[in-house]
């Protein structure tokens, strides 16, 4: 009745470290992770820091329409000669 378990034996050899070849190789792509980590940590510094000038730029904008506004009465001008746009209601 009572069937014998076979023994299974497991032929390759017990190691305790990987290979040369294999560490180098795995050293590389974790240092190009890295890398590629720390890239994009910069660009994404970077980008903040332009949105960041580009909201006190937009605040300038704002700050010059408001100036424009008081002065001329409106801040519809052509930014290329400096001419007020005359429209319909400008004109009343």
């Amino acid at each position: 009745m009572g069937k014998k378990k076979e023994k299974i034996v497991d032929l390759k050899p017990e190691v305790d470290k990987i290979s040369d070849e294999h560490l180098s190789e795995i050293q590389t792509l974790v240092n190009k992770i890295n890398k590629i980590q720390f890239q994009i940590g910069a660009v994404e510094l970077q980008k903040h820091t332009m949105l960041h000038d580009l909201a006190v730029t937009q605040d300038g904008v704002a700050l010059m329409q408001d100036k424009l506004y008081k002065e001329y009465g409106t801040y519809d001008v052509n930014i290329q000669d400096g001419s007020i746009n005359k429209t319909e209601q400008n004109d009343g």
